[in-house]
């Protein structure tokens, strides 16, 4: 029999900050977004003072300040660093691992041998010891069971199975919309139908579900029952599309200001691209004011390019992007927001070649160029090697008064460690 677990890292954003600052032990802990903006993660004392999730920052500050809030701008070097470390650790303790998000994973726990509470357990223990990190499990015999598992475990002691007798009463008390697969419009749909508990939908009727929710629906009934219908994937699939796009620190009113952006998204979308050896063939450009400041002249636009030979090679790509932005500038706009989007994805291996353009002579050359640019960023940190047309110190650059070290990613701002006389 099947047994799969759900791994969760409890406020991970908050919980990243907490590992390498020994004064916020016990202190609420609030993660900015992009910008500053809003709150994306909360310890579980910030979590106990009411502070919601997604609350503009400017309208807390008050809160923050009374309560000795430890306010952070987003550091997305280090979460992701520490993501890696946490799913490395679990991935040595099990025989499948599937990376589902940053702060998720899933687990085949069956072939291990012994008590598969107590086995979560360790992994909890060891993941804590190494990374410093938190985490929830839940145990259950398909992955949507695991899922539900997995939010009584952040309820309980952080290990809960749901392969017990009183499966059925525990499924009871999880709301229909907490099921894995069951989004907002669904679980209107479904409360329509009377159906407001998970185990309401454990019970549905299968007929109803396959014509009203498609096949996903009735994979997740089934799930719900212990049957496994979504299988364990060992490497994420390739992307369809690939997009970088960020609001601005500040506004941009030039050109110059807005082919950095552009170059710099450009530039990262590249990288990912290659990150999962593909090539592509469409290059997508926008460009947006705030529609919130109707006073602002409007403007927002977005236009394509179509590649003669499908590729990963970042000047390739920044000549497309740069030519596309020439195109959508209009004078006179403060622009709040660019974005990048590359489309056509293929895998390289099996790229369609052009007979009208023909394959560059210099493709070795090339191919050796963006490994040496992607393994010294890999090494040294992003941005450690750039391209100059994304600029140096833009004045555009997302805005992060509250940034944390890059603690596992610089040389330069590593901890400190000074013994005592």
């Amino acid at each position: 029999m099947p047994v799969y677990a759900l791994a969760d890292c409890n406020s991970f954003y908050a919980s990243c900050e907490k590992a390498f600052n020994p004064q916020l032990k016990n202190r609420p802990v609030a993660v900015l977004s992009n910008n500053d903006g809003c709150v994306v993660s909360r310890s579980a004392e910030a979590k106990k003072l009411g502070i919601p999730m997604g609350a503009p920052a400017f309208k807390h500050e008050a809160l923050f300040k009374a309560n000795n809030v430890a306010v952070f701008s987003s550091n997305y070097a280090l979460y992701g660093d520490m993501s890696a470390r946490v799913m490395r650790t679990m991935a040595d303790m099990v025989p499948a691992c599937e990376v589902y998000s940053i702060d998720e994973a899933f687990l085949r726990l069956d072939g291990l041998r012994g008590d598969m509470t107590a086995i979560c357990g360790k992994i909890r223990e060891r993941v804590l010891r190494w990374t410093g990190i938190p985490i929830s499990i839940g145990i259950g015999e398909t992955k949507t069971l695991a899922k539900a598992a997995n939010k009584l475990a952040k309820q309980s002691n952080g290990i809960f199975d749901l392969r017990g007798p009183d499966a059925d009463e525990w499924l009871a008390s999880l709301d229909v919309g907490d099921v894995w697969g069951v989004g907002p419009q669904y679980a209107k749909l479904l409360q329509s139908r009377r159906i407001h508990t998970s185990l309401d939908l454990k019970r549905a009727d299968r007929v109803w579900i396959r014509k009203h929710m498609t096949v996903q629906g009735l994979q997740t009934v089934l799930e719900l029952n212990g049957q496994p219908c979504i299988p364990m994937e060992q490497a994420p699939p390739p992307k369809k599309a690939i997009c970088c796009s960020r609001s601005f620190g500040a506004y941009v009113r030039s050109l110059e200001g807005l082919r950095e952006a552009v170059a710099s998204y450009a530039t990262r979308a590249a990288e990912k691209l290659r990150g999962q050896d593909s090539v592509c063939s469409i290059v997508q450009v926008f460009i947006r004011t705030n529609p919130f400041k109707p006073e602002h002249r409007q403007h927002a636009e977005l236009a394509q390019a179509t590649l003669s030979v499908a590729s990963d090679y970042t000047p390739d790509l920044l000549r497309a992007a740069l030519g596309i932005l020439e195109r959508l500038f209009r004078t006179g706009h403060a622009y709040q927001k660019a974005g990048v989007l590359l489309a056509g994805i293929e895998p390289k291996g099996s790229r369609q070649l052009s007979l009208i353009a023909p394959q560059p002579a210099d493709e070795s050359k090339r191919g050796k160029a963006m490994a040496v640019l992607d393994a010294a960023n890999r090494r040294y940190g992003r941005g450690a090697l750039a391209y100059a047309a994304g600029g140096i110190e833009p004045e555009w650059g997302m805005k992060r008064e509250k940034l944390s070290p890059a603690y596992t990613t610089r040389w330069d701002q590593l901890l400190e460690v000074r013994g005592g006389r």
